[in-house]
């Protein structure tokens, strides 16, 4: 009799801890320490359930376990299933490119003077793949904003210098809390066919003028005629910066209240910790900002870490904008996995929505 009711805890246990980690947002657990890492990784999770069920399976021979097993397997199941559905609705092949040379041409209807703006954004890892990589994917994805955290002005300085040889002049816009680590400086470089840009947002750390620990460039455009456009870097949810990541997150959400925004860079932080921080359409996730992956069916493709697979990877770097503007094409980019940096650039092209 004990040891059917220890049987009976063990099952409830499982199913409760799978139940959280299937759909924490309903917990309110998506932005706890631990589950919010858990969740960041539904695909491994899925690998990890069908393991589970072929040891159980293995297991249900020992004779006093058989039906402890058995219905462990349908817990995993059930997981496995869930979270495959998740990941589904969320698209992990659709807008990816997986192999050969980033320098597809872009689509006519995305050529200057069509209202479009292409985005980068690539998180360098303290601008490891050295400037002249990273300049020549902006310049063969055609960019007119690229979105550079961890890289330092120096780096940004000799990116515009290429690019602009290679007749794709830009302005650079650098933000630093200091200098001992190059995560802490963040470069936005913007085209100048945008318009005159102004960083509008405070160099210090913190709300109300920016994330807490590393830096987030606000430019607004000089004489009003554009888009606000943001170069994002929250800080990662590690155990002593959770309560920071929460913060970064709400303040970003607040940053894309207003009409015209588009919000790019490293979020540090999945669909799933965004929960809850949306206030614009049914499309928004964070603020009045719709994510540009979600919008064309590649929100479960991973841009972290480079060292894994990217359907197996977190999608924690995002392009986000307000619904004025629609995506018309999206990459990630895993041809550049062995550049330095342990993130994948993404590329989005958004255009003026009708």
């Amino acid at each position: 009799m004990f040891t059917r009711l220890l049987q009976a805890l063990f099952l409830i246990g499982a199913a409760a801890v799978l139940l959280v980690l299937t759909w924490p947002q309903a917990f309110g657990l998506h932005n706890s320490w631990i589950v919010a890492h858990l969740v960041s990784f539904r695909a491994i999770a899925v690998v990890g359930a069908v393991g589970g069920i072929v040891l159980c399976g293995l297991l249900r021979f020992i004779r006093p376990l058989r039906r402890t097993f058995g219905m462990a397997m349908v817990l995993l199941v059930l997981f496995a299933v869930a979270n495959v559905g998740i990941l589904t609705s969320r698209g992990f092949t659709a807008g990816t490119e997986t192999a050969g040379s980033p320098s597809a041409s872009v689509p006519a209807d995305t050529e200057p003077g069509s209202g479009s703006i292409t985005v980068l954004s690539w998180n360098t890892l303290g601008d490891a793949p050295g400037a002249a990589v990273i300049a020549q994917l902006a310049v063969a994805q055609n960019a007119d904003v690229v979105t550079l955290p961890e890289t330092t002005e120096e780096t940004g300085v000799r990116i515009a210098e290429a690019m602009r040889d290679a007749g794709r002049p830009m302005w650079v816009h650098t933000l630093a809390f200091d200098l001992v680590s190059k995560a802490r400086s963040t470069t936005l470089l913007i085209s100048p066919d945008l318009g005159e840009y102004a960083v509008s947002n405070a160099a210090g750390s913190g709300p109300p003028g920016n994330t807490n620990v590393l830096p987030t460039v606000v430019a607004q455009p000089v004489d009003g005629n554009g888009p606000t456009i943001v170069a994002v870097h929250a800080v990662a949810p590690i155990q002593y910066e959770m309560s920071n990541w929460r913060s970064d997150l709400d303040w970003l959400a607040t940053v894309c209240q207003t009409d015209d925004v588009i919000l790019a860079g490293d979020f540090n932080s999945t669909l799933d910790h965004m929960a809850g921080r949306a206030s614009g359409s049914a499309q928004s996730v964070l603020g009045n900002c719709a994510d540009a992956a979600l919008s064309v069916g590649a929100a479960a493709v991973g841009t972290w870490p480079t060292n894994i697979p990217a359907l197996l990877g977190s999608p924690i770097d995002h392009v986000m904008a307000t619904p004025n503007w629609q995506v018309n094409a999206l990459q990630i980019v895993e041809s550049l996995d062995d550049a330095g940096s342990d993130h994948r650039p993404v590329v989005v092209t958004l255009t003026p929505a009708t």
